[in-house]
């Protein structure tokens, strides 16, 4: 069994991919730390606890991290409350009063190779971590980043996808230590839809989950077409929880990554990868290129039925 520790920004699709990482016995959740990126860092905390509390599992550690200065959260997209508002009520416990950095590094050293670490929102706490510890590449089993566009456009601007625009520096200073790095891009959770008919199979178990997935996951479609003329809503966070479960559906590649940092108004955030036939630099990241969205839809939809 994987022990993952699931750093994100909750967000309807953390929402799922926390579902799903609860649902799975590959994998079993240690802790969540909290990021500012869909929403405040305080409401992804809250949004944290309040998963926690409607499953049932109080012992998942929760631990609130940092936002970026200036942040722009995406609740036009998710919701005001950041689930889409679907009004789940304040949870009855707190977060840790350790910070997620803190616990980031001291779950990691504690066993080396033990954890693996699945982000989901802008890269702030992974990036604060390595400063604080540049040793933790020794440490971890591996770190899977859902971010960046890398031969597809961006969803903020034509060239960055939003985690990493929200904090290049962050996305830069992870990309450059030497973390042992898988990227789940656009390129392939832009392959991965949740059609109206998975939902309907989903409400059709009728577990006690059921209405808040089917009310979260219908705001998320209405979004979706609103804002980007879907027919569904893509699974972004969920794919990499599902990498962490099973790696054998996606297809993958070494390349060489950075992130544009300048305040430039076109490219800052791009995730720039070295394509050539013979590139200069020395391959930092894992990058998946293709997923078989079939059977991944498959494993989201059956655990989320179970």
């Amino acid at each position: 069994m994987k022990r993952i520790i699931y750093d994100g920004d909750p967000g309807i699709d953390d929402a799922l991919a926390i579902l799903l990482a609860l649902r799975s016995r590959e994998v079993k959740l240690e802790a969540i730390t909290t990021v500012g990126g869909n929403v405040t860092v305080e409401l992804a905390t809250q949004n944290t606890l309040r998963i926690l509390e409607l499953v049932g599992d109080g012992d998942v550690r929760v631990a609130k991290g940092y936002e970026r200065p200036g942040l722009r959260t995406a609740t036009s997209f998710h919701g005001e409350d950041g689930l889409g508002n679907t009004g789940l009520p304040p949870p009855s416990r707190t977060a840790e009063e350790t910070n997620a950095v803190d616990l980031m590094i001291s779950e990691i050293k504690r066993e080396k190779h033990g954890i693996s670490l699945v982000t989901a929102g802008p890269l702030t706490n992974l990036a604060e971590a390595v400063e604080k510890d540049s040793g933790i590449e020794d440490y971890v089993r591996e770190v899977i980043v859902m971010g960046g566009a890398i031969r597809v456009p961006g969803n903020v601007t034509p060239a960055a996808e939003f985690n990493i625009y929200t904090d290049p520096e962050a996305a830069q200073t992870v990309f450059a230590s030497g973390l042992p790095i898988t990227l789940v891009p656009l390129d392939v959770t832009t392959q991965v839809v949740l059609r109206p008919d998975h939902l309907a199979k989903i409400e059709e178990a009728n577990t006690r989950l059921t209405d808040f997935i089917g009310r979260m996951v219908r705001y998320y479609m209405e979004a979706s077409k609103r804002f980007g003329g879907l027919d569904g809503c893509y699974l972004h966070d969920p794919l990499a929880v599902g990498l962490a479960i099973d790696k054998s559906t996606a297809r993958t590649e070494m390349i060489h990554v950075e992130v544009e940092t300048h305040k430039g108004a076109v490219t800052r955030g791009m995730t720039l990868a070295d394509l050539r036939a013979k590139p200069s630099s020395k391959p930092n990241i894992r990058y998946c290129s293709e997923v078989c969205s079939d059977d991944f839809l498959d494993l989201f939809v059956s655990r989320l039925t179970e």
